[in-house]
């Protein structure tokens, strides 16, 4: 089967891993155009799962070692999965927005927390990683399957496409602590850059959240602390 090293500009990206493999062939096989087996996977059930959805959804399936060489240095990586890329538009309702996030680890964590937690809107704001980078696939374990994600310009395309949705900008400058804020639906979680944070014209945007700790650490990581709001503003889904 034909690849090549992934590039933005591809059409196509890619799903290492035979669990992430199987989150797109169970939840959106119609974005599967190809499956590589590695010739010493051994894992027969899984095997079959994937031979049967591709045999039902018109999937070529193939049994090689070269491509693994090329995308995966991962000894544990035994399943490629060839992924139309599938940008689409968000719904109305609940959004996570990442303004310009820089880490591809962190933006697929963020993923899986979000599908996690029944938010799978994810709103990102230019200059950002590619979330179709094949490392945002994997870290996100196959949950880049079952998110929306659109892409702005600016915050404020954004912001004017859903004005009703209760801003909640997470920054240091003017805000409350998260656990004294009643956060209301339909709501934006809005996160900033990993090293710079929310600009400070943020301040002026719905109601600034900080989310406390103690001195041991001077911040959170992003994936973290998306994963701690998403769990307070939820909260009351899942009781």
């Amino acid at each position: 089967m034909k690849i090549a090293r992934y590039r933005k500009e591809s059409e196509v990206t890619y799903a290492l891993g035979a669990t992430v493999v199987m989150e797109y062939l169970n939840n959106r096989p119609d974005l599967v155009t190809g499956v590589i087996l590695h010739p010493q996977f051994r894992a027969t059930e899984t095997i079959d799962k994937i031979n049967t959805i591709c045999k039902n959804n018109r999937i070529e399936v193939s049994t090689e070692e070269k491509p693994f060489n090329i995308l995966s240095q991962k000894e544990n990586c035994f399943v490629i999965g060839i992924i139309k890329k599938h940008e689409g538009k968000l719904t109305a309702g609940n959004h996570v927005v990442l303004v310009n996030p820089s880490n591809a680890g962190n933006m697929g964590t963020i993923m899986r927390s979000s599908v996690g937690f029944e938010v799978p809107n994810l709103a990102i704001i230019k200059p950002a990683v590619d979330a179709f980078d094949p490392k945002t696939i994997r870290a996100s374990m196959g949950a880049a399957a079952r998110i929306n994600i659109q892409t702005f310009d600016s915050f404020e395309e954004y912001q004017a496409l859903f004005p009703d949705n209760k801003m909640y900008p997470f920054m240091l400058d003017g805000s409350k602590l998260l656990q004294n804020v009643s956060v209301e639906k339909p709501f934006s979680l809005i996160f900033g850059n990993e090293a710079t944070g929310l600009p400070d014209s943020f301040q002026s945007v719905g109601q600034p959240i900080r989310i406390e700790h103690g001195h041991g650490i001077d911040s959170l990581n992003l994936p973290i602390a998306a994963s701690i709001a998403l769990f307070s503003a939820t909260s009351e889904d899942f009781r």
